[in-house]
């Protein structure tokens, strides 16, 4: 249990390390003296780095044992964080965002199989729904406290707080994780491994984070300019989201163990459900509250119950197949975003809304018809 901590630990050291930006973005861009429009692709940059080295990193990886490279990883996040405390300029902070990147790009494809692999199969769900709660926690707690860190003490200050916790996390893996031979379990492949089912996987993946993120990256200016609220309620209703969130992995974690399908079904049509909603009944603040909570909810369900499906139809290898899946979900978090400006720009910020929810609709409808899209044509014989 020690291990998994630590994992979860390093988990929310990625996410905090990939998001810290947006809390600190001015104070980074007056001491380096760039713009802010610089410090943001401190945060694209991330982004596209996992998306675009994840596959290959993972397969050049393949051979080498678990633990050693987890501890590696670990310590590798300690390191880029340290750098990016003492960074004298932005190319050498955008270096050491860059060195972080590419340690989370091997760290998401391989920690869901590890962690499957340490435990039973009947517990993989909720085992590695603990994994991203750490994860879940980082944009919750991590960047609101880094943002205080930084306020208070300086920007840098707020990285070097990360690399302590990571540091803290390689030093558990080092001293307490066990040697995890994840080819010898039952993690190693696919528990009904099926290509066209692992390809459907992935595509509603893209379209489920796709449709979050439509909606999820104009909320400010959904909430302030279409319901309403004041600026000063952002904070509130933001972590009331990170909670559900965090509710949501856990209770998406138990359910994938016991409906490995319905988990997937029911956390999508939450989702879907949540945002078209959230167009329909834009001006009302109280609906508005309980919807923001409830689309959090969703998507912290439907992740650990994703994750899950992958190591259910993983057609080879599962860390390869996590590694496509942790593409995806890139792809579906850039794609969102983009689509999201463009909805923006022609129809308005309540329209996020509909468009991500139509989006999360299409997932839904996609997952749904797996059995009929991927049902075998029965031979004909020739007589």
């Amino acid at each position: 249990m020690g291990s998994l901590l630590a994992l979860a630990a390093a988990a929310f050291c990625y996410v905090a390390t990939e998001t810290m930006p947006v809390g600190i973005l001015t104070l980074i861009s007056g001491d380096l003296g760039v713009p802010p429009q610089a410090v943001g692709l401190l945060i694209t940059g991330y982004a596209v780095t996992v998306a675009v080295v994840t596959i290959p990193l993972t397969y050049v990886t393949r051979n080498v044992p678990r633990r050693r490279l987890l501890i590696v990883l670990s310590a590798v996040l300690a390191l880029a964080d340290l750098l990016s405390a003492v960074s004298p300029s932005y190319p050498v902070l955008l270096g050491a965002r860059l060195l972080a990147a590419l340690s989370q790009a091997i760290f998401w494809a391989v920690v869901a199989p590890v962690v499957a692999a340490m435990f039973d199969v009947a517990v993989r769900g909720r085992v590695n729904a603990v994994v991203f709660a750490g994860a879940s926690l980082g944009p919750m707690l991590g960047v609101p406290a880094g943002t205080w860190i930084g306020q208070q003490y300086g920007w840098r200050a707020a990285f070097l707080a990360l690399s302590a916790l990571a540091l803290a996390a390689f030093a558990a893996l080092a001293a307490g994780m066990p040697a995890v031979e994840v080819a010898a379990t039952h993690a190693a492949a696919g528990t009904h491994p099926d290509r066209r089912r692992y390809a459907i996987l992935v595509a509603v993946t893209t379209l489920s984070v796709a449709g979050l993120y439509v909606s999820f990256t104009y909320t400010e200016v959904y909430l302030t300019q279409v319901t309403g609220f004041a600026a000063a309620a952002l904070a509130p209703l933001l972590l009331a989201r990170g909670i559900a969130d965090f509710g949501g992995i856990a209770a998406g974690g138990w359910a994938a163990d016991r409906w490995p399908r319905g988990a997937v079904t029911g956390s999508g049509a939450v989702l879907a459900a949540g945002l078209i909603t959230m167009y329909l009944t834009a001006q009302d603040r109280a609906a508005t509250v309980v919807l923001v909570a409830v689309t959090g909810f969703a998507i912290g369900a439907l992740t650990p119950a994703l994750q899950n499906r992958v190591l259910d139809v993983a057609p080879g290898s599962t860390e390869m197949a996590s590694a496509g899946n942790s593409v995806a979900f890139n792809v579906g978090i850039a794609a969102g975003s983009l689509l999201g400006a463009g909805v923006l720009d022609g129809s308005g910020a309540r329209a996020t809304a509909l468009a991500g929810g139509l989006l999360a609709l299409a997932a839904l409808a996609l997952f749904l018809a797996e059995p009929l899209l991927t049902r075998r044509t029965p031979e004909v014989i020739d007589r």
